[in-house]
């Protein structure tokens, strides 16, 4: 049984990093024509490690820009300013298509982790239920 419920609690941290990562990708697509915007992006692998506490041996961040090393005090871990391929004349970093791309497919697994909690947790409650309750 604490088996399945680290395998929960595992998932709900995930399900929460991606709500957060769909919300900064929504915020990047609904930024796309603002000047001097600066794209955001998380580090999903590293912001789950340290919601779960499990430490790797390299905790590297990519830093896209010199100045993009430090995030500030307000950002959660692991949100880094995007990679982009061209700068634009009015400084938007915001890339539609990859925006578009990484929020179907943040979409996909975000959906993938809530059958999985509802599995698990169906599970549970069938093993708890009685023979007689079918």
């Amino acid at each position: 049984m604490q088996g399945l419920s680290a395998a929960i609690d595992f998932q709900s941290q995930a399900l929460v990093l991606r709500a957060e990562r769909q919300r900064l990708m929504a915020s990047n697509i609904a930024n796309a024509d603002t000047p001097g915007y600066q794209a955001r992006e998380m580090d999903f692998a590293n912001a789950l490690r340290q919601a779960t506490g499990v430490s790797s041996g390299a905790d590297s961040l990519t830093v896209t820009h010199a100045a993009h090393g430090s995030a500030s005090p307000v950002d959660p871990p692991g949100l880094l300013y995007a990679r982009h391929g061209q700068d634009s004349i009015d400084r938007n970093t915001v890339d539609l298509d990859r925006e578009r791309a990484s929020f179907v497919d943040n979409s996909v697994k975000y959906e993938a982790t809530l059958r999985f909690i509802n599995g698990s947790l169906r599970s549970i409650l069938d093993a708890m239920k009685s023979p007689s309750q079918g």
